[in-house]
């Protein structure tokens, strides 16, 4: 699963706003994440409610391998905008690498559910139902009832995912 991609939308934010993105993304795109993290620091103490900046703030975190900071401002923004599509997809990616497959699904499907055409959560969700259901089919494998029809299907998706492009 792949987080939203940070993409600079300086039509849809004030000037000053896009200002402090372009010289974060800037920074980021020159391999100075610690600047650019800064840079978005400063814009958020005068702008702390600002979505763009907070999810951008999240999403070089989450690249930075800063999940836990990541997934709590994630929380944070899908609180004060729950029907920001990037953030649940975002906080799905975070949840089902740690296993919360559940948490992650009603993330995804959140995402879906208000931007349809949000192609990365519509991907993710169908990596995380392809994961679910591999889980499914070994749980019942493990019921101790030989079932070939069950051991074909589960043999056949563990094959088709090891073959599945990342």
């Amino acid at each position: 699963m792949r987080a939203a991609v940070f993409l600079l939308l300086t039509a849809l934010v004030p000037p000053a706003w896009a200002d402090a993105l372009q010289e974060a993304q800037t920074h980021w795109y020159a391999g100075r994440p610690t600047q650019a993290l800064e840079r978005l620091e400063a814009a958020l103490r005068d702008q702390s409610q600002d979505a763009k900046l907070r999810f951008t703030q999240a999403w070089m975190l989450q690249e930075r391998g800063e999940s836990a900071r990541a997934e709590v401002l994630l929380q944070q923004l899908i609180e004060d905008f729950p029907d920001l599509a990037e953030a649940h997809n975002n906080l799905a990616v975070l949840l089902a690498a740690r296993g919360e497959l559940e948490a992650a699904l009603e993330h995804l499907q959140r995402a879906v559910l208000v931007q349809p055409q949000h192609v990365q959560a519509q991907e993710n969700l169908g990596d995380l139902l392809v994961r679910l259901a591999q889980r499914a089919y070994s749980r019942a494998a493990q019921g101790g009832v030989p079932r070939t029809a069950l051991t074909l299907k589960l043999q056949r998706l563990n094959d088709w995912i090891q073959r599945a492009p990342e």
